[in-house]
C-alpha cells in the first residue's frame, strides 16, 4: 500500500510503497477515508536530530493523527465493530485502565508515556496511508452518515479547542468577551464554537487581513490585527472590560504579551498552540484568580459530542483536499501559511 512517511529528520515527508498491516489479536484494521495533516505534525518534523531524539519517535513513520474510515477487517476477538463500520479514530490513547481512561480522558493518561504508548502518526503509524491499524476498538467512534472528508479534522482542529473552550465555559456568561489568537485550522473552529456553545463576545485576532476576514465569515464579533496595540485596539472598538478568556492557538512570546495585555481578575488565559513560552506566575505574577491552563487534545466522549455538533450543522470545518501523492505539498502548504482552514489528505 501506499503511506505518506517521515523518513529523514529535517527533510519532507515522502510517499512510499509500504507492506499493508495485519490486525493482530484485539486490534482493527482501517480502510482509511480521510486523513488530516496538522500542525503538530509540522512541529515535529521540524525538530533538529538533538530535539528529535528526545521524543523517540522511531522513523520512517507514517504521519496523520486525524482519522476516519471504514473497518476492513477484525482482529482475533473483536466483536465490538463490524466490518463496513464508518467510524473516527480517538487519538490520544492511554492504558485504557486507570481512572483517567476509565473516564474516557485518555490525553490525560499518567502512564502511557511509561508505557511508550503514543498517538497514530505521532510515534508510531498513522493515517497517510491506505490502510492503518487501530490497537483497540474502544478508540473508534461512529462516524454515521457523516462525510470523512468534511469530519476527520473534527477529530483534533474539532476536539482540541472544544476541551479547550468547555474548560471555561464558566467565565463566559452574557456580556464576558473572549478572545481568539490565531484563526488557522484550530482557531477557526475556537470561533464558530465559541458562538455555539456560549452567549460571549468574540473577538479575533490574526496577523492578516485575509484571515481576519476569514475570522468574520465563521463567526467573530470582531477582528482585528495582532500587533502590540491589540489590547487598545479591542478596547476602544469592543467597549469591554478584561477579556474572560484567552485561546492562543499560536503560543509564541508576541502572542502571550497580547494575551497578557487582554487580560484582568479571573481571566483564563488558555494556551493550546504547540509553541513554547515563558510567563511569570503566581499571586504578584499575573491578575488576582486568573487561571493559565496548557490543555491537551480533549476526550473520547467530547469527541462524540463534537460530531453531533457536526450532524447539527452547528460547527463546519473548512478544508482543502489532497491525494496521498499530493501530501508532501499538503504539508508544504501547511508549514507556508498558504492554507485558509485544514489540509484533508484522501488516501
Amino acid at each position: 500500500m501506499k503511506a505518506l512517511q517521515y523518513v529523514t529528520i529535517g527533510q519532507p515527508p515522502e510517499v512510499r510503497e509500504v507492506p499493508t498491516p495485519a490486525p493482530g489479536p484485539g486490534e482493527v484494521l482501517l480502510r482509511v477515508t480521510a486523513a488530516g495533516a496538522c500542525h503538530s505534525d509540522s512541529f515535529v518534523m521540524s525538530l533538529t536530530d538533538d530535539q528529535y531524539s528526545a521524543f523517540g519517535y522511531p522513523l520512517p513513520m507514517t504521519l496523520g493523527h486525524e482519522a476516519v474510515g471504514v473497518v476492513q477487517e477484525l482482529g482475533p476477538g473483536v466483536s465490538e465493530v463490524s466490518v463496513g463500520d464508518p467510524v473516527a479514530v480517538y487519538g490520544p490513547q492511554g492504558c485504557g485502565r486507570c481512572h483517567s481512561c476509565a473516564q474516557g480522558s485518555e490525553n490525560y493518561c499518567p502512564f502511557a508515556p511509561g508505557m511508550s504508548i503514543r498517538p497514530p502518526g505521532l510515534g508510531k503509524d498513522g493515517a497517510m496511508a491506505e490502510y492503518m491499524i487501530v490497537e483497540s476498538p474502544r478508540l473508534l467512534v461512529p462516524l454515521g452518515e457523516l462525510d470523512p472528508v468534511a469530519t476527520v479534522a473534527l477529530t483534533d482542529a474539532g476536539l482540541t479547542p472544544y476541551h479547550a473552550i468547555k474548560g471555561s465555559l464558566d467565565v463566559l456568561v452574557p456580556g464576558s468577551v473572549a478572545v481568539v489568537i490565531g484563526v488557522g485550522g484550530l482557531g477557526h473552529m475556537a470561533v464558530q464554537l465559541l458562538r455555539t456553545l456560549t452567549a460571549a463576545t468574540v473577538v479575533a485576532l490574526d496577523i492578516t487581513e485575509a484571515k481576519l476576514d476569514f475570522a468574520r465569515q465563521v463567526g467573530a464579533h470582531y477582528a482585528f490585527l495582532a500587533t502590540a496595540d491589540a489590547a487598545a485596539t479591542i478596547a476602544a472598538n469592543v467597549k469591554s472590560g478584561p477579556a474572560a478568556a484567552v485561546f492562543d492557538f499560536v503560543t509564541n512570546e508576541a502572542a502571550l504579551n497580547i494575551a497578557r495585555a487582554v487580560s484582568g481578575p479571573r481571566t483564563d488565559l488558555v494556551l493550546v498552540g504547540a509553541g513554547s513560552v515563558q510567563t511569570t506566575v503566581g499571586l504578584l505574577g499575573q491578575p488576582f484568580g486568573s487561571r493559565l491552563r496548557a490543555p491537551y487534545w480533549g476526550s473520547r466522549p467530547e469527541l462524540i459530542e463534537v460530531l453531533e455538533l457536526a450532524r447539527a450543522g452547528q460547527v463546519r470545518v473548512e478544508t482543502e483536499s489532497f491525494t496521498l501523492n499530493q501530501g508532501p505539498e499538503a504539508y508544504r502548504k501547511l508549514h507556508d501559511g498558504e492554507l485558509r482552514g485544514r489540509a484533508v489528505v484522501i488516501p
